[in-house]
């Protein structure tokens, strides 16, 4: 009908790129980044504004949104095509926004997140060309000689690697994950010039730690950069979870992979959004459960982080078991905060709130001197534990997702408010660096759960691992 709006416009399809390697330059990357403002700018400011609640009238309303509509379709344009393109950290970052709930702008959030699902699932591939050459530069021989059958274009593409199918001389069906040439390089680039806005902005940064967070960010970043580990955390993931039926992880082929190329066992099934679209409720409770018993009890009884939980590492199975793909990011969190956090859930589930108090502030650095500071982020850390202090079925839901980071911003925007003498931000909480990853699984495993509205006794499934002692990572 004339005049309605296109709910897929924001969402059109990506185009494959010819080129060969990905922009690594430090400098070109900050230019391409840097064209982008004056289309995303202008959405950004309306999302502010929305946050913090600026009075108009409803003819200013009207105009504003109308505006901001127009505005959104240009920026998401050159935005999927600027992020898909450039690979690395641009593109890792936009995979996080099309899952994690609340952090679209308000009122955008479903457009925003269809549009950027295609960097999870339809991300640009380079050519094929590019692929051959880093196998050639890998293994001395091309593909066509590595494998028995190839398939030179891709069928996934990520943040920094493409996937292609192919099948061994023995005649195993695999997966072949080639880096992008240069892309190393660009990831460095992408660190270098988040630590150099770091400077730029010294007094706030040290302030929030932003320092030391970067450093423990760019740590794990970096790391992911060696196939040759992911492949060893494939590997100690299938040991701890040969106990658990419903977890699948791929066998690596250790002899067809490299720092740079990593070839594992093909799995079938479907996507996360295909299976939430057409599993019974049943079904996916069921996933949720299994999706929730590898993060959680890897973290708590083994100390181990699964710390990329977005929806493209996942495949539903036909007989309910969930493969889970892309290992190269994960932290094994020191025996310190990995016990700390055991004794932080252990108090919410006793319901000791002196002992949790004290935890507040000693573990996860909340400052009780301020009291309106103290007041958010203590009753945020009891909102986010819900699922485990009930002894009732939890129903995780995207508005309960939304609402852990909503309640958040909200909280904020009251304090920056009532601040006496003007605008003041609260006083941060300094949680130990080592969890920086933590929040990332928090929130996005709350998503994941939200979008399959997983009902279970989160409670009754978690207590024995929190009151398990630690046990080794491997």
């Amino acid at each position: 009908m004339k005049g309605e709006k296109d709910p897929n416009e924001f969402a059109r399809p990506l185009e494959p790129s010819p080129r060969s390697q990905a922009p690594s330059s430090r400098w070109e990357r900050l230019a391409r980044l840097s064209l982008l403002a004056p289309k995303v700018l202008p959405v950004a400011l309306e999302g502010a504004k929305r946050a913090v609640g600026v009075s108009r009238s409803e003819q200013q309303e009207r105009l504003a949104r109308q505006r901001t509509y127009e505005n959104a379709k240009k920026a998401g344009t050159a935005l999927l095509k600027t992020l898909g393109e450039m690979k690395g950290l641009p593109m890792k970052l936009g995979q996080m926004f099309s899952y994690i709930d609340g952090l679209a702008p308000p009122g955008y959030e479903d457009k925003v997140q269809r549009l950027l699902q295609q960097l999870r699932d339809k991300a640009p591939p380079l050519s094929p060309e590019a692929a051959e050459k880093m196998i050639w530069q890998e293994f001395g021989v091309g593909p066509e000689r590595l494998f028995r059958h190839w398939e030179p274009v891709p069928f996934a593409a990520a943040s920094i690697g493409q996937v292609h199918r192919a099948m061994t001389r023995r005649g195993d069906e695999v997966a072949v994950k080639v880096q992008y040439p240069g892309i190393d390089k660009a990831v460095e680039n992408d660190l270098k010039s988040l630590s150099m806005l770091e400077v730029v902005l010294a007094p706030l940064s040290r302030q929030y730690q932003s320092k030391e967070t970067l450093r423990e960010i760019t740590e794990v970043f970096l790391a992911e950069l060696d196939y040759g580990l992911e492949a060893e955390n494939m590997d100690r993931f299938r040991q701890l979870c040969a106990d658990l039926p419903a977890v699948v992880i791929p066998h690596v082929y250790h002899s067809l992979s490299t720092r740079r190329v990593l070839t594992a066992q093909r799995l079938g099934g479907m996507g996360y959004e295909q299976f939430r679209a057409t599993a019974s409720q049943a079904q996916r409770d069921a996933a949720g459960v299994t999706l929730w018993t590898f993060m959680m009890r890897n973290l708590l009884v083994h100390g181990v982080l699964y710390a990329d939980p977005h929806p493209g590492n996942y495949r539903f199975l036909e007989d309910g078991r969930i493969g889970f793909l892309d290992f190269g990011c994960v932290k094994v969190l020191p025996t310190a905060m990995a016990q700390g956090l055991k004794d932080y859930m252990a108090a919410v589930m006793d319901a000791n709130w002196p002992e949790f108090d004290r935890l507040c502030h000693e573990f996860m650095g909340m400052a009780p001197g301020d009291k309106a500071s103290w007041d958010l982020y203590r009753s945020y850390a009891i909102e986010l534990m819900m699922p485990i202090a009930t002894h009732s079925t939890y129903e995780y839901t995207p508005e309960s997702a939304k609402e852990a980071v909503q309640y958040l911003v909200r909280g904020h925007r009251k304090l920056i408010k009532e601040a006496e003498g003007g605008p003041k931000l609260p006083t941060p909480m300094h949680m130990p660096f080592d969890l920086t990853f933590v929040n990332r699984l928090q929130w996005g495993l709350a998503s994941i759960l939200g979008g399959l509205r997983t009902k279970a006794r989160f409670r009754q499934i978690t207590e024995p691992w929190v009151r398990a002692k630690l046990e080794s990572p491997l």
